[in-house]
């Protein structure tokens, strides 16, 4: 995941503080040195750093802070203010004319998921703000880009726009538009050619087809893990074109951070979206404060909510809260549980986002293990509709039947077994607790399977 080595090294750093009855000028000085270093090894621009830095210096060293009752605290809170407004201070949401369409430029260099993030961003707009997305083929120049948009339209149930790739990008913006206006539709999603690297004639064709579209927001495509070179590609796109917000894509792989802390600093564009993984639905609204929290482990609990509130059927959650109260819980609710925690991303970056969860190992880096989950789903598919109901029925005879049946061995069923009536005691009890204070207040019911 991205800033795991970031986030480990602040923590750790932050943490020495915290556990301090009283600061000193040199324990600041020290704190800032291991974090101006964190930084540097995470690809962040060396200026944007030094900024940083000085910043956090000249709030931290302070009578204020010092003499207070928590230093340490204090310290930690400017820099997770300080982190914040590196990356942006708030969330900068997408733009909605009064009078629809809007129109949205996709652009970036050949291979950092232009296409791709175009559908998902369409997606999200679908899920989230319950709008009408057309989705727009303009790169003329990779037939493949056009074919791959024509399938991902058919794989999201959206509509696309081609005219192939004998019509200039221009004259498909501006056809697609005149659609959009006809068919009433809330977005146009136009995903424009990429190069290899920046060149004159690839900024011709773009500057044209933003005279034709006028866009309410050109979106810069970046790969995260390219670190300073995505910086650089956006200073010169937004230099170019004027930008009005940066994607990063691939957030959640082997990348250090740095592009995501050093592109708002050094082009002064909000970035708009991350990409945290390959699924369709895996493109997130970027919230500075909270991936702040994330880093310096503070957990993201907001955007967990969210998420459970986009993914999760709120008719289904009230009925299985229902069943977790009556003891009726079953294995095929179990199972259910595990459908929505892949949903949702997988149960690990669920955990991840909980305060402090980042520093549990054992949980955190546990993905909680998927494959785990994979062996549950296929013992539960290999019992019959009466042992899913009532597993009390299952004896040794049929217990061998069902490990063959998934692959696994009479332990491993005995073990979900234990975990599935361990699980249905807790939610019972916690069902209880709860149940009062969660009334008329929405997906109260989703409940994670316990593991």
């Amino acid at each position: 995941m991205a800033f795991e080595g970031l986030a480990e090294r602040l923590q750790k750093t932050i943490n020495k503080l915290t556990g301090k009855g009283k600061l000193s000028e040199a324990d600041v000085k020290e704190m800032l040195r291991e974090v101006k270093l964190a930084l540097l090894e995470a690809d962040v621009n060396f200026k944007v750093v030094k900024d940083f830095v000085k910043k956090i210096e000249e709030r931290a060293i302070g009578q204020e802070i010092m003499k207070s009752l928590t230093p340490g605290q204090q310290v930690v809170k400017i820099v997770q203010e300080e982190l914040t407004e590196l990356m942006g201070g708030s969330n900068s949401q997408i733009a909605a004319n009064h009078k629809p369409p809007t129109v949205v430029m996709m652009v970036g260099l050949q291979g950092a998921g232009k296409t791709t993030t175009t559908g998902k961003l369409a997606l999200l707009l679908r899920k989230k703000f319950n709008r009408k997305p057309l989705l727009v083929a303009a790169d003329i120049y990779r037939p493949a880009a056009i074919k791959q948009l024509e399938t991902l339209g058919k794989q999201l149930d959206m509509p696309v726009f081609s005219l192939g790739d004998q019509v200039s990008p221009s004259e498909i913006a501006r056809q697609a538009i005149a659609k959009a206006k006809e068919e009433h539709l809330d977005y146009v999603l136009i995903d424009t050619a990429g190069r290899l690297h920046i060149d004159e004639t690839l900024m011709t064709e773009l500057t044209d087809v933003k005279d034709i579209a006028k866009p309410s927001e050109i979106f810069l495509v970046v790969d995260a893990m390219t670190g300073q070179d995505a910086v650089n590609v956006a200073k010169s796109f937004n230099e170019q074109l004027e930008i009005s917000g940066v994607v990063l894509t691939k957030l959640d792989g082997d990348t250090r951070g740095g592009a995501a802390l050093s592109i708002r600093a050094v082009t002064e564009k909000p970035i708009k979206f991350v990409g945290m993984g390959e699924k369709m639905d895996a493109l997130e609204p970027f919230h500075p404060e909270r991936m702040a929290s994330r880093i310096l482990g503070m957990g993201d609990v907001l955007s967990l909510i969210e998420k459970a509130e986009i993914e999760l059927d709120e008719a289904k959650a009230r009925e299985l809260e229902k069943k977790m109260r009556t003891n009726a819980f079953t294995l095929d609710d179990f199972l259910d549980q595990i459908g929505q925690i892949r949903k949702m991303g997988g149960l690990g970056d669920m955990l991840k986002m909980l305060p402090q969860m980042g520093q549990m190992k054992g949980l955190a880096n546990a993905q909680i293990d998927e494959k785990h989950l994979t062996k549950v789903e296929a013992i539960i598919r290999s019992m019959t509709i009466a042992e899913k109901a009532e597993p009390k029925i299952l004896n040794g005879r049929r217990k061998i039947r069902i490990a063959k049946g998934s692959g696994t061995t009479v332990t491993d069923v005995n073990r979900l077994l234990k975990q599935f009536e361990e699980s249905r005691k807790m939610m019972k009890q916690m069902s209880g607790m709860m149940g009062g204070k969660r009334k008329g207040k929405g997906k109260g019911g989703f409940k994670l399977p316990f593991m």
